[in-house]
């Protein structure tokens, strides 16, 4: 862990040296007092404000005045917006040195490298905020983003995951042992397998029981819970009060309605990932989990996906978040997410910025922080050459990264 941790901080100072000779402006900011002029903002809420000026002291939003000066960034041209969070993503997977899938478990010094790779695409992006649902390999990358020594957006980590593996998996007692133990290993959230992956049908892996003990437990324990759901275990994973469901592929639409009237979050998946793997079938194809049926059942699953999230945001009152679940090959295009959404599941733009703005921000208890572009909260802030809500390929272009206060990425469009 140590090891990886140094060849960490060793990659940041070679990234940062090298965007530093072809992107002055892409140093870290030092000035405590910036002020960003914006003709047009998405304040995270929904809500379009018009020619206005971001001031920021330190880390800080701390007001939004037309006349603050002088104004040290000139986005007047650009789209403003809080920087998005994905509330899905697997930072630390990555492909080995012979190019094959590696998933999350390999501790060399080349896929140290790699995890810190993908913390720097997903920056440049526009990502300023990720939930990575769960290897132990997060937490030093986490802890080493936090205290500045790497750059890279926000991690919240579920740390080592509970698998479902019907009894196998354990008693009630036992699960909530798991869950305790996971709290004191400094886990953000608790990740929950309650399904077998699509690949294998998707079936139920965890009893009603079992689930109810991992979920209450981890209420005990203030941490939220994410749980990877299809077909019944969505409901059953409503039922238990867990916090969020991922995915819900061939959940129906009561199980949807159930959702919405329990508060429970639900981050379907509209694309990218099943689209990722696709299209490095031969990366994956062969490493543990990963099958010829396996890849002819996502085939199959990407029309069912999409449906899930035409039916979700129709779907009143229920609570849809932005996640991609990002993999080894995804890092970094995650933004391909909120076109899918729009272009393919027919979601309103404007809900799809806002499904990654505030409403992310309040799934993880961090909505009076993060997710808004309003005084008091983080600066984390990002532009777009372009309007996302008229033209949602914009999310593709990102030339302003500000996260905390620091300025990582100012390219002006030429």
């Amino acid at each position: 862990m140590r090891a990886a941790t140094i060849v960490l901080c060793l990659l940041t100072m070679l990234v940062v040296c090298a965007t530093a000779q072809s992107n002055p402006a892409a140093i870290p900011a030092q000035k405590r007092h910036i002020v960003i002029g914006a003709g047009t903002v998405l304040d995270g809420r929904g809500h379009i404000l018009r020619d206005t000026r971001i001031v920021v002291e330190g880390s800080k939003i701390v007001a939004l005045d037309p006349k603050a000066s002088p104004v040290d960034y000139d986005l007047r041209n650009f789209t403003v917006l809080p920087g998005w969070i994905d509330s899905h993503v697997h930072i630390t997977w990555s492909f080995g040195e012979d190019g094959k899938n590696a998933g999350a478990d390999e501790t060399t010094q080349f896929a140290a490298y790699q995890a810190a790779s993908n913390a720097w695409l997903t920056l440049m992006a526009g990502f300023t905020t990720v939930q990575s649902v769960g290897s132990p390999r997060d937490v030093p990358l986490r802890d080493e983003i936090a205290n500045g020594a790497i750059p890279g957006p926000r991690i919240l980590t579920a740390v080592e995951p509970l698998e479902g593996r019907g009894e196998k998996t354990g008693t009630p007692d036992e699960i909530r042992a798991f869950v305790r133990k996971q709290k004191e290993a400094g886990a953000d959230l608790i990740k929950i397998f309650a399904s077998a992956s699509i690949r294998q049908g998707g079936g139920m892996t965890l009893s009603q029981d079992q689930l109810n003990a991992a979920c209450d437990e981890a209420k005990k324990q203030g941490l939220r819970t994410l749980v990877h759901a299809y077909k019944d275990a969505v409901r059953a994973a409503t039922l238990a009060g867990c916090t969020e469901v991922e995915h819900g592929t061939m959940a129906t639409d009561d199980d949807l309605k159930l959702m919405a009237e329990h508060g429970t979050y639900f981050d379907p998946q509209a694309g990218l990932v099943i689209e990722n793997y696709l299209v490095n079938k031969k990366r994956f194809l062969g490493t543990p989990g990963y099958t010829e049926e396996g890849f002819a059942a996502m085939e199959r699953v990407l029309s069912l996906d999409r449906d899930i999230v035409r039916r979700a945001v129709r779907t009143p009152g229920l609570k849809v978040v932005f996640g991609s679940d990002a993999v080894a090959g995804a890092h970094g295009r995650n933004a391909e997410e909120f076109i899918d959404r729009v272009r393919d599941a027919g979601v309103d733009p404007m809900s799809a910025m806002v499904s990654a703005n505030s409403l992310a921000a309040e799934a993880m208890r961090m909505g009076d922080h993060i997710g808004s572009i309003a005084p008091g909260y983080e600066a984390d802030i990002i532009a777009l050459d372009g309007d996302p809500v008229k033209d949602i390929t914009a999310v593709r272009r990102v030339i302003f990264v500000m996260k905390g206060g620091v300025v990582y990425k100012n390219v002006p469009a030429g």
